[in-house]
């Protein structure tokens, strides 16, 4: 059975990390402001990590050959409709954030081009940057093409880049989302966040007046972070 006060506090920080980027979907992605660039795709391998830089994250993919490259993308439209026709149109930002917000989204194939939206593209980075050992190009495609198709979605549990470590390294994780966490974990333990917390409690309750839904808060979130830190 699912722990209801971790699945809370999964809900809490996936919606922290999604204000957190909010900037990235509005500049520069799919399906609007694309720059037309032209990618030597022959320098990339079939089985290859692709990486395109953003602003606040970093989005992935496996490059499957032939100009085509499998990635997760969030899609609301997956929950709405079963029209192909649709849904494998370039995802648009209005798009991918509401299929964040209800965790849907695809393994898809896409060109090169729609994949990296214009950015530069760096090959099989991560294999540095984790410092492990990679499975076989062929082998790490074909986990990719097993995947294709609807899935469930999770800024914090799975997203693009737990889809490419697993079929890259066997094993699915996500620096970008460890990172954050771990700065969520260092705000928590700052005894400043306690004091800030409880004077904005204070403040809603002098402003909005003592109800249930200012004074639980108040009490509530002050003490859940002092317990915490």
């Amino acid at each position: 059975m699912k722990n209801p006060m971790l699945e809370a506090v999964s809900l809490v920080l996936e919606k922290l990390l999604l204000i957190s980027n909010f900037k990235l979907f509005s500049s520069g992605t799919p399906g609007e402001n694309k720059a037309m660039t032209t990618y030597s795709v022959n320098s990339f391998l079939r089985g290859d990590v692709l990486e395109v830089p953003r602003t606040n994250f970093t989005h992935y993919g496996i490059y499957l050959g032939d100009n085509r490259v499998a990635h997760m993308m969030p899609d609301i439209l997956l929950a709405l409709t079963d029209d192909k026709g649709l849904t494998q149109k370039v995802v648009s930002n209005k798009r991918l954030v509401l299929g964040v917000i209800v965790k849907v989204a695809s393994i898809r194939v896409d060109t090169v081009e729609d994949f990296a939206y214009g950015a530069d593209i760096l090959v099989n980075h991560l294999d540095k940057s984790l410092k492990k050992k990679a499975l076989l190009n062929e082998e790490v495609a074909q986990r990719a093409e097993k995947l294709l198709g609807t899935t469930s979605y999770s800024l914090l549990w799975n997203n693009c880049e737990h889809f490419v470590t697993y079929c890259r390294f066997g094993t699915a994780i996500s620096p970008q989302s460890d990172k954050f966490c771990e700065n969520v974990k260092i705000i928590i333990r700052d005894q400043r966040s306690v004091l800030a917390s409880a004077v904005l409690g204070l403040a809603s309750i002098v402003c909005l007046g003592m109800a249930s839904y200012t004074t639980l808060p108040a009490i509530f979130i002050p003490f859940c972070l002092w317990m915490a830190g």
